[in-house]
């Protein structure tokens, strides 16, 4: 990333394990710096240019060539870059996993490495080019008319027509089906997702569901992990159980996709009017319309790189690791095929090619109860010195940076102070969590309180009133999804699930970032 598009601001990017968190930082391109870390177990030195006058002169080549990422990269996308991606999904979906043996798995692991790496080089194209059509926007609109409103800004960055809305979509329709027929309705009224699935199976009308809806939205759809960076959670691919209770939460509510899809549309179309409605005609409405248009193109980027890079690239290699285990287990190496998420990148390839070399099942326990440990700790968001220059790496408001370290303390009891992600104000009953297994414990008009979202979240938006996130910034998933469902949001707030329990009644200003626990 920082080589391509000449940053000034960074040279390298190094990630840290400390107390079960990778906690990552940007390395300034200055030489005088040095420093260590690990990648595959082994020792690199980060990339610092040489010449220290470097970041002084290369700014000038990012300003050239950033606007013309933003100007093209759609068609890129849609001619080179997504096809590149889905052909390589389909070399490991069609691959004979199951027959292979484990040499032939572990060189299809080295090909789903460099897919992950090849696809994430992708992302952060894709980022940069989003980057620069934003602050474009940005520019022309404080150029054109002398201030940015944050919130109209956020609802000029909803998409209406990308992959995960085809998601919605194809559960939306699967509900439909369901609702006109009494058999299949009967069959979803099972306490739990098991019993909807036994009950499907035992009929010829739910076995057809099964495999002319549900299995077909499992391979198209299916790639996606209630935590998408972590391997070590299960895909809807693998186990259908998140997609029964999503569908029976459509059920529940009646989920009206059509009414939601054109409430998203109405409120972009009023957005730009609010935007260009009061701007005389002249070369300064030109030159915004051009960068209003130019963003807008860029919208179904953010869910769709999201689709087929932070979900479908890392459950691939993910589903990759499972076929390996079930290998291993066979072989009586390993106990369960998820054993191998506790196991290093060369504990991995010792195992399958030299076993005697190492203690898998010893390590795979020690492991385990390391993150066991590690998931009682709450990780401090900020590790080492926060300087200027760290502060200032774009990438950050992602996270909620500089915004969230320089935030003041709450004024008074009950009060959680956050980022305005979404505007509105709310009043309802919590709900906090935590895990997949929680989904279904959502019901209609609650407020979801979590640590974070991510495009696997999104079937909950169809029921709650509003949200609240530890972690993120205003560009963050949740905040982009809460602007596109019209639900207040607050997100950044570092603690809100240590200070809100399920049941609480509380308050969500999402126009100032303030939550309050009423009771």
């Amino acid at each position: 990333m920082f080589r391509r598009f000449g940053t000034p601001f960074a040279s390298d990017w190094i990630a840290k394990n400390i107390n079960g968190y990778v906690y990552t930082a940007a390395v300034p391109a200055d030489p005088s710096l040095h420093a260590e870390a690990t990648e595959y177990q082994s020792r690199y030195v980060p990339r610092v240019p040489r010449d220290p006058s470097y970041p002084g002169k290369i700014g000038a080549y990012m300003g050239a060539v950033l606007p013309h990422y933003a100007a093209n990269f759609l068609d890129w996308w849609r001619e080179r870059l997504r096809p590149e991606m889905e052909r390589n999904f389909a070399y490991i979906d069609n691959y004979g996993k199951e027959n292979a043996s484990l040499v032939e798995l572990a060189v299809l692991l080295e090909d789903a490495i460099d897919m992950h790496d090849r696809h994430w080089k992708i992302h952060w194209m894709l980022n940069f080019a989003q980057f620069s059509s934003t602050l474009n926007l940005n520019a022309m609109i404080q150029e054109v008319k002398g201030e940015v409103d944050p919130n109209l800004m956020g609802r000029l960055q909803s998409s209406i027509e990308d992959r995960n809305w085809d998601s919605i979509e194809a559960l939306w329709r699967i509900k439909e089906e369901i609702k006109n027929d009494p058999e299949l309705t009967r069959a979803f009224k099972g306490e739990t997702a098991s019993e909807v699935l036994g009950s499907l199976q035992g009929s010829e009308r739910g076995r057809r569901l099964i495999s002319e809806r549900i299995e077909p939205y499992q391979q198209e759809f299916g790639y996606k992990a209630i935590w998408s960076h972590e391997f070590a959670y299960p895909t809807w691919k693998e186990n259908p159980v998140p997609l029964i209770e999503v569908v029976r939460g459509y059920l529940e509510t009646d989920y009206d996709y059509p009414r939601t899809i054109n409430a998203v549309k109405e409120d972009l179309g009023k957005a730009i009017h609010e935007l260009m409605d009061d701007v005389p005609a002249g070369e300064g409405r030109d030159k915004l319309q051009n960068a209003l248009d130019l963003s807008l193109r860029m919208n179904p980027l953010t869910p769709d790189h999201h689709f087929y890079i932070d979900q479908g690239t890392n459950a691939r290699l993910r589903i990759v690791l499972i076929a390996i285990g079930k290998k291993l287990v066979q072989a009586g190496l390993l106990d369960d095929p998820e054993d191998v998420m506790y196991l290093h990148y060369n504990d991995l390839r010792l195992l399958m090619t030299n076993p005697e070399a190492i203690d898998a099942r010893t390590l795979v326990s020690e492991r385990r109860d390391e993150r066991e440990e590690a998931y009682q700790i709450r990780p401090r968001e900020w590790v080492g010195t926060a300087t200027e220059t760290a502060l200032a790496f774009p990438y950050n408001a992602l996270w909620g940076f500089p915004e969230k370290f320089y935030r003041e303390p709450p004024r008074k009891t009950g009060e959680i102070k956050g980022l305005a992600a979404s505007p509105g104000v709310i009043e309802g009953p919590a709900r906090h969590v935590d895990s997949l297994d929680e989904f279904n414990q959502v019901k209609e008009g609650e407020i979801l309180v979590c640590r974070m979202t991510n495009p696997a979240w999104v079937v909950l938006f169809t029921k709650i009133v509003g949200l609240v996130t530890d972690a993120g910034g205003v560009t963050s998933h949740p905040a982009v999804v809460s602007r596109e469902f019209s639900i207040p949001a607050v997100v950044g707030t570092s603690n809100a699930t240590e200070r809100i329990k399920t049941g609480d009644r509380i308050r969500v200003n999402g126009s100032t970032g303030v939550v309050e626990v009423l009771s």
